[in-house]
């Protein structure tokens, strides 16, 4: 930042109205960033630089090097089988239930979702043919 030494009213005066409109311009960047959902998107993952694409093939970078599948998988995967499968069990199993599904969540990416999923959907998407010929009467 450029500071000027204030000796004078008029230089305390003139950094204050600098120091006012360099505010208004910050203000405005902000408001600009975050006007949106997406905008606000955006923004966060832009804070987070992306991974080179031979580790992990560009998904969010190096503070987070799992993609976000597998980020929303250390979160839900012990939710939900705390409170489905384990409802009724103690404190101790609720935490192995826990430390084990959040170690089993770095297993989950978003290729293996995807992948997953193709395989099912060519199971339900293969039907078998039972059309016959049509046979003659004679």
């Amino acid at each position: 930042m450029d500071t000027i030494p204030v000796k004078t009213i008029f230089d305390l005066q003139s950094e204050i109205i600098r120091l006012e409109k360099s505010r208004q311009e910050q203000e405005m960047v902000l408001k600009q960033r975050f006007s949106g959902p997406s905008a606000i998107i955006s923004s966060i993952r832009s804070a987070f630089p992306k991974a080179p694409e031979g580790q992990g093939g560009g998904g969010i970078g190096s503070l987070f090097s799992p993609d976000l599948v597998s980020l929303v998988s250390r979160f839900v995967l012990p939710l939900a089988l705390n409170k489905t499968l384990f409802r009724k069990s103690n404190f101790i199993i609720k935490t192995v239930v826990g430390l084990l599904s959040q170690k089993a969540s770095t297993y989950i990416s978003e290729d293996s979702v995807t992948s997953v999923w193709g395989r099912v959907k060519s199971l339900f998407g293969k039907k078998p043919s039972t059309a016959r010929k049509p046979s003659t009467v004679k």
